[in-house]
């Protein structure tokens, strides 16, 4: 069957020990491989390089900026987004192959199932339900968001559809990495959130963390991952209470909060857990 039309991005920031792989995963699908770099250090730029990717620089705007940025830089008209530390599954490089068999897809965007993979393990649990997001997409009719804080595909009235095979996303290295990157991720969100109602954010505040751990325990099927699932659930739950805490903080004493924006870069693939 011929390559599809595709070009693939990633934006990227010291992610040498894993890029090659989420590189070799799609290579092979499309016709290229853009890797957008925001100032590493240890060396992914070379290790993206001698994946087969093409390299390009640009300084830390933003998370919807950024990926902006990334189109702009590939040459075909459909594009498939994922982060460093994302891989795509044998059985989803075969639909997607499938989809363009006849040619260009009818829908304007598909939304791809990206689910964890926990700290020394090779696939998603049983019945995992992460995330299902725009990933897949011609950009000559949707685009991402231009947003410092959200990076997602604006589809307008466009259909969408979603497809069954998954991506693989190795988002935790260990267990206190899931700690720190969630704490990171969410002191971002906060300090980059818009200006709520301080009533509405103490209200909220009471009930952020059972229905959050709720939501990542049930909802997005935790539970089927034993005791990692439970303490991730509990990681989750946390960080999002800790964000509406300090957007109640910021309000009530904006000195004692410092401003993080210098921080984005450090943050650029670091995805909610």
């Amino acid at each position: 069957m011929p390559r599809p039309q595709i070009s693939c991005f990633i934006i990227a920031k010291n992610e040498a020990d894993r890029i090659g792989r989420t590189i070799g995963a799609v290579k092979d699908l499309v016709d290229e491989v853009i890797v957008v770099d925001s100032g590493s250090s240890d060396g992914t730029q070379d290790a993206a390089a001698r994946a087969g990717a093409r390299v390009v620089f640009n300084a830390w705007p933003g998370f919807g900026q950024q990926k902006r940025f990334a189109e702009e830089q590939c040459r075909g008209p459909w594009l498939i987004n994922l982060d460093a530390d994302e891989v795509l599954s044998p059985a989803l490089v075969a639909e997607i192959r499938q989809l363009f068999a006849a040619g260009e897809p009818p829908l304007a965007a598909y939304r791809l199932r990206i689910n964890n993979v926990y700290p020394g393990r090779s696939r998603p649990r049983l019945w995992a339900n992460d995330h299902v997001v725009v990933r897949l997409y011609d950009r000559r009719r949707v685009r991402f968001k231009d947003s410092t804080l959200h990076d997602s595909v604006d589809t307008g009235a466009e259909r969408v559809k979603t497809l069954r095979g998954e991506v693989y996303h190795f988002s935790m290295r260990s267990f206190d990495e899931m700690v720190q990157k969630a704490d990171e991720r969410m002191r971002y969100n906060a300090d980059h959130a818009k200006k709520k109602p301080l009533w509405q954010l103490r209200l909220r505040v009471i009930f952020e963390f059972p229905a959050a751990f709720l939501r990542y325990y049930f909802v997005r099927r935790h539970f089927t991952g034993g005791l990692l699932g439970f303490e991730t659930s509990v990681v989750g739950a946390y960080s999002r209470f800790i964000r509406i805490a300090r957007m109640i903080e910021a309000q009530r004493n904006p000195s004692t909060i410092d401003d993080r924006a210098a921080d984005g870069a450090a943050l650029n693939e670091r995805r909610r857990p």
